[in-house]
């Protein structure tokens, strides 16, 4: 193994409680009704059926970032502007630097054995810069990011792009990292890279195929 590709959103960078805190202060600060955990839930339904779209190529990041909070507002019965929140929510997520817990510790050791390139869709100046205020920048040699790529995983233009980058490293010599069955697991068994699952929620169901699985970051010392 020579290559570790690792994913940033909720597998370094906790996304989830990004979001939990925006919402609560956006909704205050727009004098919305109160945030209440299960607004949360909805959030999460209707972003990730988007992100599915995107990882499908029927959905553009742009087309998202216009529909997302319209269709989450809808849900919940709230009339509001979505654009604005979405600037708000996007503000918000751009200064957003959360560690997930053990992430620091899989970083630190796995930056003195392996070539360690972050793998993310999303915005590109947006990803760079929460890397950079949490201190995890120092640890990659390459910044692969959908936005800048063109492609989104699981898409193979996406690994396409990113082995071409990396010249003479294979598949075969790689590993990817993340907490995304469809995009990161997903992406890295049709290419034919290892797999390694951070399932954040341990009911999560395992499919076939995936070499391994942690629920711990700080786990990937006893695989890798």
């Amino acid at each position: 193994m020579r290559l570790v590709f690792i994913d940033i959103d909720n597998t370094l960078l906790d996304f989830d409680e990004c979001v939990r805190r925006t919402m609560q202060t956006g909704f205050a600060h727009f004098g919305l009704k109160a945030y209440e955990p299960y607004m949360y839930d909805v959030f999460t339904r209707e972003n990730n059926a988007l992100w599915h779209r995107i990882e499908l190529g029927t959905l553009t990041l742009e087309e998202l970032q216009k529909i997302r909070w319209s269709n989450i507002f809808h849900t919940l019965g709230i009339s509001f502007d979505g654009i604005v929140f979405e600037k708000y929510f996007r503000d918000s997520l751009f200064h957003s630097a959360i560690p997930v817990d053990g992430a620091y510790d899989m970083l630190s050791y796995l930056h003195e054995k392996y070539v360690l390139c972050a793998a993310s869709n999303g915005p590109y100046a947006q990803q760079i810069h929460r890397l950079e205020l949490a201190d995890m920048k120092k640890y990659f040699s390459h910044f692969f990011i959908s936005e800048k790529i063109g492609a989104s995983k699981p898409s193979a233009d996406f690994f396409d792009y990113a082995f071409r980058e990396l010249g003479n490293i294979s598949p075969a010599d790689a590993v990817i990292i993340g907490d995304s069955l469809t995009s990161d697991m997903e992406g890295g068994l049709c290419y034919g890279m290892k797999t390694c699952f951070y399932r954040r929620n341990p009911q999560t169901p395992v499919p076939a195929g995936i070499n391994w699985v942690i629920d711990d970051l700080r786990d990937v010392r006893k695989i890798l």
